[in-house]
């Protein structure tokens, strides 16, 4: 399918407006589906990242925005909602030329859940409690003791390229929903769609209270983890780059959310319902291409059922359709670009060599109309043993590994094998049998006969090194909060002061 694509410049956005990078370069992005050119992006620098940390330092000094009332912010954050709805054409096809999601996915998910977050954190923010009063104590002696709950100040937010739109969403949300100001550095593959999102933003909260500067991760990232105004670092992406996050961001001790990497164990029990366990399974793990962190890598399968499990999710996978994101019909879309297929097929070409077996995909696919595409078939690899490196490592791709276990026992011991704990997933039809393996699963987000459902009202988030924090739900907004303590001694006579005469008796 071929689309005409009309190369568009993108400035940075500082301040409330569109602004060019200081080193006035730029750099391209590309459609993963055809592998043409669709856009021209600034190139931020060290200089840009300064003055977005300025301007947003700057406005949140301003009390028009710092001070203003729970009730103020909600409204704004219901505003933005429906200006999200308002642009949802533009977003979406903003999103799908850049990292190749599919237009089903992003009418029907990404731009949905995008607007009902900021919904759903407006309301949240009514009853947030912001200041809680502590118990009078009897000693040492009468006063009022509360506990404030206040902005971090100026927020840095780092984007992955598989959900762009969404992901920044996730940070920027809660940021403001707080009454912090944000800076962002989306994914270079991928910055488009926060542009957008940032300038729809703009129109209704103060200038420099939402800034994005697309640039390098070594220039543009490293800046805003180390600098001194940045008061909280978030990052979505690998575990790899999330330790250099934190090893930067240690410098200045820098409230930090991470989401990391996952390789999401899904365990089949003998009992699951094979004509949902094995469709889900698949849209587990292929959803997106398979480039999703919380992507059900690994299926842990009973011998009892393995061969007819293995048989049932080749019969499926041959169901889902590859094509450009844009058609209706597409299942499968391309992944990022020819480095990410590059490396997916390594890894199928590592697993070929540990000794597993490809029933299933494996290969590049040439899409009529994407020649210069980057697509590969959904790929599902049987007797695979769980310390081989496609069972252990986080692929990101369209690869599937069934991996055989005898008891329960065993199964959750492997599933817990990994250095990642971000989702997990057990197929049942005994609630009860799901609540016991689900609690001893070391993973942030459990599933039961289902797969890749997030709620905004549900934290989000990783055991182990998957991450730090949680994003989503009531508990992402702690996150964006200083604490702080006031006591008020309510003794008003010198000789009463218990603590005095305790440790200075001579003050008496």
């Amino acid at each position: 399918m071929s689309v005409d694509v009309q190369v568009k410049s993108f400035p940075l956005f500082v301040n409330g407006k569109w602004v060019d990078s200081v080193g006035g370069e730029t750099f391209d992005v590309f459609h993963p589906a055809t592998g043409e050119r669709v856009a021209r992006v600034a190139k931020g620098t060290k200089q840009d990242i300064e003055l977005a940390v300025e301007a947003a330092s700057e406005a949140f000094e301003s009390p028009a925005w710092r001070e203003m009332s729970p009730k103020e912010r909600s409204q704004i954050m219901v505003t933005i909602s429906l200006k999200i709805a308002e642009h949802a054409e533009e977003l979406a096809y903003l999103e799908l030329i850049s990292s190749g999601a599919t237009i089903r996915r992003l009418k029907n998910f990404d731009i949905l859940m995008l607007a009902d977050l900021f919904q759903t954190l407006g309301r949240f923010i009514l009853d947030y409690p912001y200041s809680e009063a502590l118990p009078v104590p009897p000693f040492p002696g009468p006063a009022h003791n509360f506990v404030w709950r206040e902005p971090v100040g100026v927020c840095a937010a780092i984007t992955p390229w598989n959900m762009p739109l969404m992901l920044a969403g996730f940070k920027i949300a809660p940021a403001l929903a707080m009454g912090n100001t944000i800076v962002v550095k989306p994914a270079s593959h991928t910055p488009l769609s926060t542009l957008k999102l940032a300038e729809i933003i703009s129109e209704v909260v103060p200038p420099g209270v939402i800034n994005v500067v697309p640039g390098p991760g070594r220039e543009v990232g490293e800046t805003l983890a180390q600098h001194p105004k940045v008061s909280k670092i978030t990052f979505t992406g690998s575990t790899e780059v999330g330790r250099r996050i934190m090893q930067l961001s240690a410098e200045t001790i820098k409230n930090t959310t991470l989401e990391l990497g996952g390789k999401s164990p899904n365990i089949l029990l003998e009992d699951a319902d094979l004509n949902i366990a094995l469709p889900g399974s698949l849209l587990g793990v292929f959803f997106h291409s398979g480039q999703l962190c919380e992507s059900g890598t690994r299926l842990f399968v009973p011998d009892r059922i393995y061969d007819e499990v293995i048989e049932g999710l080749v019969k499926w996978a041959s169901k889902l359709n590859i094509g450009h994101p844009l058609d209706e019909s597409t299942d499968v879309g391309p992944v990022i670009s020819k480095q990410q297929k590059e490396t997916i097929l390594s890894y199928i070409e590592a697993g070929l060599a540990e000794g597993a077996t490809l029933v299933c995909g494996g290969k590049e696919v040439t899409v009529p109309g994407c020649e210069n595409g980057h697509f590969i078939e959904p790929t599902i690899f049987s007797n695979v043993t769980n310390d081989m490196k496609i069972a252990q490592e986080e692929i990101f791709g369209p690869v599937l590994c069934v991996i055989r276990y005898s008891d329960m026992d065993e199964a959750i011991r492997m599933a817990n094998d990994t250095i990642y704990g971000l989702a997990a997933g057990v197929w049942t039809k005994d609630v009860n049998k799901a609540y016991h393996v689900a609690r001893k699963l070391r993973a942030g987000t459990v599933w039961i006969n289902d797969w890749h459902i997030l709620r905004n009202d549900a934290p989000f988030g990783g055991y182990k090194q998957s991450g730090l924090g949680r994003e989503l739900g009531r508990h992402c907004l702690d996150a964006y909060t200083e604490v702080k303590h006031v006591h008020t001694s309510l003794v008003t006579e010198l000789e009463k002061k218990t603590v005095y005469r305790l440790l200075f008796p001579n003050l008496h």
